[in-house]
């Protein structure tokens, strides 16, 4: 059993900052099309389609650039990127709200991609590596409790304001929100910390060399895992009712997914955190083919059951995503190896929504859940034949670990 570093003094603001506007900036960009895209594409006589097209063309866009981004932060740290990212998400929201037509709508998305990248996770983790080093553990858990009800705020908040204005004030009311309230919080609230190349080199002397392959076994683990996400987050209704369950039911079901993730979360955060994240990463991969199997053998009365694992697995796998490339790696090149692990995910999680529908459609309920199921346990087998790195005992300490 390793206990995570504690966090130093201070995160706790850090992480109430960094959560607060996480939650902003996956309302506004990744959680948007499920309110705006019909009355958008209406509006501009296009087929929803087209805007969800355009979506995943800004996911696309975000997987190149994102080890651009994360060389960014490990040269300059990470306040001045997600500041950035404001005055680039504020912009792509209106150039949204301005659209008349495709080429403007499609020009929008491209630029919220660009945001996405200088703006989600990735960088928000980064900037905690580059902060408190192999003690960012706590504080990535942290953030990721807050922004983990990003879909429970934007959702209800974009439908408000598409009622209240329409889609193009709704997307104006998110560029506001932006500038007026992500923007000074990234910029007053988070300190302007050296980045870890020039903080933290000793730190990773006196770590063990990373397993062999680690790289690529972790980029096939969070592209597997980040599919699997990607497709039950646009299908996972339909899927419910594909085994039998009413509409009404699965919806129900499908709301599971949230409060599972969060709690999830809370596990990671107390029990799991004194595991290294291997621990946490195998764990998680086998809640979907858990929840799976559930539903096989038992058909739609087993519905809560695998919204619940799924939920489960996926909310601690975003956490070990940002834990268990710094616990292998440590924090020193941090940003570039997160947007290196990413890209492959990011394309991916694109991509499988499309996929998976057509498997629905073409196939079974069950063939598309042995796809799914499949990946995830590959994703289990790569993570076991990871090893973690033992920390070298530094020069005069008594060899035991922190």
């Amino acid at each position: 059993m390793t206990a995570a570093p504690a966090a130093p003094p201070g995160s706790r603001r850090v992480v109430v900052a960094l959560g607060t506007t996480q939650t902003l900036a996956w309302a506004c960009s990744y959680y948007l099309p499920a309110i705006l895209a019909a009355p958008m594409a209406e509006s501009l006589g296009l087929p929803a389609s087209w805007v969800f097209g355009a979506f995943s063309g800004a996911l696309l866009l975000s997987a190149v650039l994102g080890p651009w981004v994360g060389r960014v932060i490990d040269r300059s740290g990470g306040r001045v990127v997600l500041v950035a990212s404001n005055f680039v998400l504020a912009a792509g929201l209106v150039l949204l709200a301005l659209a008349q037509g495709p080429a403007m709508m499609i020009a929008g998305w491209l630029v919220l991609g660009l945001g996405i990248a200088l703006g989600l996770y990735d960088s928000a983790f980064a900037t905690l590596a580059g902060l408190y080093g192999r003690a960012a553990r706590g504080p990535i858990t942290g953030i990721t409790l807050i922004a983990g009800f990003a879909s429970t705020v934007g959702w209800p908040l974009s439908a408000l304001m598409t009622e209240a204005w329409g889609w193009r004030g709704a997307c104006l009311g998110w560029a506001a929100l932006n500038l007026l309230v992500a923007l000074p919080i990234n910029r007053f609230l988070l300190p302007a910390a050296p980045p870890p190349e020039k903080k933290l080199v000793q730190e990773d002397a006196e770590a063990a060399p990373a397993p062999r392959f680690a790289m690529p076994l972790l980029a096939f683990v969070f592209a597997a895992t980040w599919a699997v996400a990607g497709a039950m987050a646009a299908h996972l209704p339909a899927l419910l009712q594909a085994t039998g369950a009413s509409a009404a039911a699965a919806i129900a079901a499908a709301a599971l997914v949230g409060p599972a993730q969060v709690a999830a979360r809370v596990l990671e955060f107390g029990l799991l955190g004194r595991f290294h994240p291997l621990v946490s990463g195998r764990l998680a991969t086998l809640g979907h083919p858990l929840g799976a199997a559930a539903l096989l053998l038992f058909g739609p009365v087993a519905a809560p059951a695998f919204t619940v694992l799924h939920g489960m697995g996926n909310g601690i796998m975003t956490i070990v995503k940002g834990t268990l490339p710094l616990a292998i790696f440590g924090p020193v090149g941090y940003g570039a190896r997160q947007g290196l692990l990413s890209a492959p995910s990011r394309f991916l999680q694109a991509l499988s929504p499309f996929a998976f529908g057509l498997l629905l459609e073409r196939a079974s309920v069950g063939a598309a859940l042995a796809l799914t199921s499949g990946l995830c346990l590959a994703a289990f087998v790569a993570m076991m034949l990871l090893r973690a790195p033992v920390t070298r005992p530094a020069a005069g300490s008594s060899g035991r670990g922190a």
